[in-house]
């Protein structure tokens, strides 16, 4: 008898630690960049696949990397370059496995009535003043453009200071800042950075290397709720939105679907697999890191990420 009691205690605590559910850390609110996660919760996507997981909104500064590889999510959302920056530290057990943002949102926007035609226009401008995070790589990157002469000072949130003056542009998502200064009746001109060559997949899911070696048939269907929950959000974020609502109280159900048809193009891309990444995209942003000193050594690819 205890003989059998022992053979069948493994199954036991196998069955139990499946018990617990699957934690997916976001790192911002309940918005609609995380449109597919949800949706993936609120069609039972998760359920279907036999996946229980229990999504965690996050905040301002929300450290999704190090709850990772600290053990206290099984899934994270970060962005491609973050991911980068952790293998260069030495958490190589980090690795992406699907990418929601084919293009980044981030932006720098301006007064429509400065009617500048480009971002280069922008930055070119001396008489004009960019509010934005200058320690960030995209703010690195731009500010080693030939065309580089305007005046720049700390972003500290919001809009208030940019809606006063028509010599101020920031840094913005283009799902968001532009939909805010809409409301607010300033009619805004955006500059995707991604136009300039900066362009780190974002809205990225990660897992750890070790899971996706000891636990493949999980990660395989966390991916393919994900990427059907993408696909219904993409095709009617309506139910999805009001779900959302209920967590994020503080944003408007317009701004939800205005912020929705805005990401759509960043997400879906004709003729590409939704989620899918590149080895060549990976390698480019690596060298750019590089080059800008965020990093000090050069992670291979084929380490950074791995399609479903």
């Amino acid at each position: 008898m205890k003989r059998l009691v022992w053979l069948a205690l493994p199954l036991l605590l196998s069955l139990s630690a499946r018990a617990e559910p699957l934690r997916l850390a976001l790192n911002w609110k309940a918005e609609p960049q995380f449109g597919g996660f949800f949706a993936a919760e609120v069609n039972k996507l998760f359920k279907e696949k036999k996946l229980d997981v229990q999504i965690q909104e996050g905040g301002s500064g929300t450290p999704t990397i190090q709850m990772l590889t600290a053990g206290q999510v099984e899934y994270a959302v970060v962005s491609a370059d973050e991911i980068i920056m952790s293998h260069d530290r030495g958490a190589k057990d980090v690795v992406a496995i699907y990418a929601s943002y084919q293009t980044n949102p981030q932006a720098i926007m301006t007064h429509a009535e400065k009617n500048y035609q480009t971002i280069d226009q922008v930055l070119a401008d001396k008489d004009a003043t960019l509010l934005w995070q200058s320690g960030l790589p995209y703010a690195l990157y731009l500010k080693k453009r030939k065309t580089f002469k305007i005046k720049t000072a700390p972003y500290m949130g919001g809009i208030a200071n940019f809606q006063k003056d028509p010599d101020l542009a920031q840094q913005c998502f283009v799902t968001s800042e532009p939909l805010t200064a809409q409301r607010a009746g300033v009619q805004v001109t955006t500059f995707l950075v991604a136009e300039t060559g900066y362009n780190p997949y974002t809205t990225v899911l990660v897992t750890k290397a070790s899971r996706i070696k000891s636990h493949p048939e999980e990660v395989q269907q966390m991916v393919n709720a994900v990427r059907d929950g993408w696909a219904a959000y993409l095709k009617d974020p309506s139910g999805t939105n009001k779900h959302m609502q209920g967590v994020n109280k503080a944003m408007e159900p317009e701004t939800f679907q205005k912020s929705a048809d805005a990401q759509k193009p960043l997400i879906q891309i004709k003729n590409e697999k939704l989620g899918s990444m590149t080895k060549a995209r990976w390698e480019k942003l690596t060298d750019q890191l590089h080059d800008l000193k965020v990093i000090k050594t050069k992670p291979k690819a084929d380490d950074l990420f791995q399609n479903f």
